[in-house]
C-alpha cells in the first residue's frame, strides 16, 4: 500500500506541511505510520480523511466541530461524501446560473461599444451593390473622401452607428412632413441643416457637393426610389431644400 510523506500529501491537497502538522498536534488527523527516521507517513485511509476535513473546512465549519463529526461513531463517510456530493451540484448549478447573468450583463454593457463589422456597415446590401456604390462614389467624389467617409463610419460603435442611423431616419420623415412647405421655410431649413450635419457625420462636404449631393438623390434610381417611398415627390423637394441651403447658408 502506498505511503506519503507530508510534503507529497500537501501539495496533492494544496495545502501547506503547516496544516498537517497542525491537524496531526490537534489529534485531527495522525498519520498512521513513520519512516525509520521519524516522519510522518500518510495511507489511503489517512487520505480519505483529509478530504472529510478540507470538505467541512470549505462548508465553513471549525475544527473543533470537524473532530466532533468524524469521530462520532455514526458518522458514515460515504453518506458524508454523498452530501458533499449533492451540496457541490447546487453549487455548480447557482454558479452556473450566476456565470450566464453576468455573460448577459457583460453583452449588454459592451454591445454597443464594439466597432462595427463590413456586414453591419452595409447591412442590407449583397456585395455586388456595395462595389458599385464604393465605384460610383469614387467616380463622383474622389478615393480620398470615400474612404475617409468609409474609416468614420467603422470608427463607431455599435451604438453610435444606430444613432446615425436613428437621426437620418427622423430627418427623413420629418421632411416628408414638410413637403408641401416651400424650401425656404424656417422649419425646412432647419431640417436641412440637420441633414447637413448628419451627412457630415460622414464627410463634409462643401456648397457645390452638398448640393451635387441633392442631384444625385433626384438623378439616381435607386436614392429616387428610397426617398419616395416616404413621400412621393420627396426626392425633388429634397434636392431644391439642399440647394437653397447650400447658396444661402454654406
Amino acid at each position: 500500500m502506498s505511503k506519503y510523506t507530508v510534503r507529497q500529501v500537501a501539495d496533492m491537497a494544496d495545502i501547506t506541511v503547516r496544516t498537517l502538522h497542525h491537524y496531526d498536534a490537534l489529534g485531527l488527523l495522525r498519520p498512521a505510520d513513520r519512516s525509520a527516521a521519524g516522519y510522518r507517513l500518510y495511507g489511503e485511509a489517512d487520505l480519505l480523511r483529509l478530504q472529510q476535513i478540507l470538505f467541512f473546512r470549505e462548508l465553513g465549519f471549525s475544527l473543533e466541530q470537524i473532530g466532533a463529526i468524524i469521530e462520532d461513531p455514526q458518522f458514515d463517510q460515504v453518506r458524508a461524501l454523498e452530501d458533499h456530493r449533492h451540496m457541490l451540484q447546487a453549487q455548480v448549478a447557482r454558479l452556473k446560473r450566476l456565470l450566464t447573468t453576468v455573460e448577459k450583463t457583460i453583452a449588454h454593457l459592451t454591445e454597443g461599444k464594439m466597432a462595427l463589422t463590413d456586414a453591419e456597415l452595409y447591412e442590407g446590401f449583397s456585395k455586388d451593390e456595395v462595389e458599385r456604390y464604393k465605384r460610383e462614389a469614387r467616380e463622383e467624389y474622389g478615393t480620398e473622401v470615400v474612404e475617409e467617409s468609409e474609416r468614420r463610419a467603422k470608427g463607431m460603435t455599435k451604438g453610435q452607428w444606430q444613432g446615425v442611423k436613428d437621426e437620418g431616419e427622423a430627418v427623413t420623415q420629418a421632411l416628408a412632413g414638410l413637403i408641401d412647405r416651400p424650401v425656404d421655410d424656417p422649419e425646412v431649413q432647419a431640417l436641412i441643416a440637420r441633414h447637413y450635419k448628419w451627412v457630415s457625420t460622414f464627410w463634409t462636404p462643401d456648397a457645390d457637393a452638398y448640393r451635387g449631393l441633392g442631384q444625385l438623390y433626384t438623378d439616381n434610381p435607386e436614392f429616387r426610389e428610397t426617398y419616395d417611398r416616404y413621400h412621393v415627390g420627396l426626392a425633388d423637394f429634397l434636392r431644391e431644400a439642399m440647394t437653397y441651403y447650400s447658396e444661402h447658408s454654406m
